[in-house]
């Protein structure tokens, strides 16, 4: 046997194929980037970006969501807010449109009442319809007040309110029933009495509206935090005195002496005290001329006296104005005088004609006679006056 063909056995022995293992674990040749080193023709595919991490997406969504919810809730919770305060504020304007119609129509009634009390000449008949016409208007303002359905915070203080207006209906009921009483009791001190007590009913229902009433709502319309809403304000009576035993006294001598026929016993009467002219403040006197300059807010205040020992009603006072050409004649009214005391009326808007200027001029003040007076020599006087541009 030769030596070249034991040789080929033995390399055909080592030489037999790889199992599948071996070829498994062999490791793959690396690819070379672009451009890398070696050379090489072949370009490696490019990276895939990488990806957000799958739960971060929905997250973001939710959180975005979340914050659209939130601005949309404060959206409506404000828009709420906003309509409430609008129904609120247009809630309390109704409810004071209401108040209002009935404060001015007491108001209203309260000055007319003064006026019947201190008319003259005064009949009792009269003057006894009157007082029950009265009573029952406040008595419909009674009902009308307690139909009013006021705000939530307002409904025990509006209580107030139906409480003052029926203290006027009963002061006025009691005034007329007293009167129509008091020509079977013929004692003028008890029917007095009565009447005054009354006019203290007339009174205490200002008191209720000004501070149990009105300054107790704008408290509580302030503590809501309403503005731009007025509670309104009504007073029955303009001057106490109206009501007063001794008022009481002269009206009943009044209605007696107008039953009778007859006049007011007693001292009566009224006197000029003095004619001022504003703004310059000269005072007027008979015994020399005085030269006024005129502007546009001149005006003449006229002070009177009650110079008698009873309370007068509706003292006229007149001021005649005589510059050449119609007079000009303005009139005043006084309401109230009390005895020994003082009230000044005011005149203004005289309108005064181009004659008067740089001529003498004369003016001219009367205070017309009460009833019962008998000495009229200080009602009147007459001034001499030169009216020059200021």
């Amino acid at each position: 046997m030769n030596t070249y063909d034991d040789d080929d056995i033995e390399f055909d022995f080592f030489d037999e194929p790889e199992t599948v293992e071996a070829t498994q674990r062999r490791r793959l040749p690396r690819l070379e980037r672009p451009g890398g080193r070696g050379g090489g023709g072949s370009e490696r595919p490019p990276r895939p970006p990488r990806s957000t991490p799958t739960g971060l997406v929905p997250l973001a969504r939710l959180v975005g969501l979340i914050a659209i919810a939130i601005a949309i809730v404060v959206g409506l919770v404000f828009w709420v807010g906003s309509c409430q305060g609008k129904d609120k504020q247009g809630e309390y304007k109704n409810y004071v449109t209401k108040v209002k119609a009935i404060a001015n129509a007491d108001t209203a009634l309260g000055k007319e009442f003064a006026t019947e009390l201190s008319s003259s000449p005064l009949k009792q008949s009269d003057l006894e319809a009157k007082l029950e016409q009265y009573a029952q208007q406040e008595q419909q303002a009674y009902q009308q007040a307690q139909q009013i359905r006021p705000p939530g915070p307002l409904r025990a203080i509006h209580q107030n309110l139906i409480d003052a207006i029926e203290l006027r209906a009963k002061g006025l009921t009691d005034l007329g029933d007293t009167l129509s009483q008091s020509a079977a009791t013929k004692n003028q001190t008890d029917t007095v009495a009565k009447l005054t007590s009354g006019g203290e009913l007339l009174t205490a229902s200002d008191v209720v509206w000004a501070q149990l009433y009105l300054a107790t709502a704008m408290q509580q319309l302030t503590g809501q935090g309403v503005t731009g809403v007025v509670i309104p304000s009504s007073q029955f009576l303009a001057n106490t005195d109206f009501v007063s035993a001794r008022s009481f006294g002269i009206l009943l001598t009044r209605l007696s002496g107008a039953s009778t026929g007859g006049t007011p016993s007693g001292k009566h009467g009224d006197g000029l005290v003095s004619v001022k002219v504003t703004p310059q403040g000269s005072v007027l006197t008979t015994s020399s001329a005085t030269t006024i300059k005129v502007s546009a807010d001149l005006a003449f205040a006229v002070t009177v006296e009650d110079s008698g020992d009873f309370n007068e009603f509706n003292v006229v006072v007149n001021l005649t104005i005589d510059a050449g050409g119609a007079p000009i004649k303005l009139q005043k009214k006084i309401a109230l005088i009390q005895p020994a005391h003082q009230q000044t009326v005011t005149f203004s808007s005289l309108n005064l004609p181009t004659s008067a200027y740089g001529n003498k001029s004369t003016l001219k003040v009367d205070i017309a006679p009460v009833a019962g007076e008998i000495n009229t020599s200080n009602n009147s006087a007459a001034y001499t006056v030169f009216f020059t541009l200021s």
